[in-house]
């Protein structure tokens, strides 16, 4: 074998990984197909081993292949983000950061993370990205986000993390529709009530600990309406379609009609984390650790 797998072989498995087609790829490319499968059978001969099942009709990934185009899709972002990078640095931006989030962040630490950051770094580049816990996992992993503001019960294995808040629930009801003189919200006063919850897409291990409050109060409740958005369960709930449990630092920010119930009395807790990737070399991630650390101690 006298030749050497370049960045380009690795460019052309990711297209035909991507099409499972060969000609449909090399058009992609602006190449012949003829040259482009001669390129995968050198990459196929280096690694020793076939990347796709091919057949008249159809093409597949092998196990390898599936590995591989794993692994080249972090190589092309990672591409992607020195590039990024390298172009803030010569625009004397010290880089960009692409920040993931829920919306109960917003009401917790992103508004003053962000103007410290613009203070420190006037020049910086944010972008920011409302998404669930899961979709911010796996942009992470795939260096498609630098950070993420979720709610996890563990962190993921190969991620970092740093509890930001912690807090205890409130029930959410239509504005003035409940007494709110009580010491304590008795939730067996609701159980006939339809519930509209963050749905398991927002994050399966916080869909968990709320659905373990209502086995404490040993009932199983009517879910009527599932979303990942808390607007929409306030617009919900203010319409008289049900009632929500959701971390109590939401109601601040939102001007709804509905009315907050606090259950603090309650054990279940849940914890606002910020998450990165231990192998992002981001030159921003730094700045970013700092800033957080140091909001953290003033709260």
């Amino acid at each position: 074998m006298n030749y050497q797998i370049e960045l380009r072989h690795l460019l052309y498995f990711k297209v035909v990984a991507e099409e499972l087609h060969f000609r449909r790829a090399a058009e992609r490319l602006f190449i012949a197909q003829p040259g482009l499968s001669r390129q995968i059978k050198q990459l196929e001969e280096y690694y020793g081993t076939s990347l796709f099942i091919r057949d008249k009709r159809n093409v597949a990934l092998t196990e390898a292949g599936v590995y591989l185009k794993k692994e080249v899709e972090l190589i092309f972002n990672q591409l992607d983000n020195i590039k990024d990078h390298i172009e803030k640095i010569s625009e004397g931006k010290i880089t960009s950061l692409k920040l993931g989030f829920i919306g109960s962040a917003v009401q917790a630490m992103l508004p003053q993370l962000l103007v410290e950051l613009k203070q420190k770094q006037p020049l910086i580049d944010i972008t920011l990205n409302e998404l669930s816990n899961e979709v911010q996992i796996d942009m992470i992993n795939k260096q498609e986000l630098d950070f993420g503001f979720v709610r996890l019960k563990d962190s993921p294995i190969g991620l970092k993390s740093i509890p930001i808040l912690t807090e205890h629930f409130s029930l959410v009801v239509p504005k003035n529709t409940v007494s709110k003189s009580k010491e304590k919200v008795n939730l067996n006063d609701f159980k006939e009530e339809s519930f509209i919850l963050f749905s398991k897409e927002y994050s399966n291990s916080y869909y968990e600990l709320v659905m373990s409050i209502f086995e404490d109060h040993n009932f199983v409740p009517h879910v009527a309406l599932r979303t990942v958005n808390a607007l929409s369960i306030f617009n919900l709930v203010s319409q008289g379609l049900g009632v929500a449990i959701v971390p109590t630092s939401l109601k601040k920010g939102y001007h709804t009609h509905v009315d907050f119930l606090e259950l603090n009395h309650l054990p279940q807790r849940t914890t606002l984390s910020l998450i990165w990737s231990k192998k992002n070399r981001n030159p921003g991630i730094p700045l970013m650790i700092e800033i957080v650390e140091g909001l953290k101690k003033k709260q």
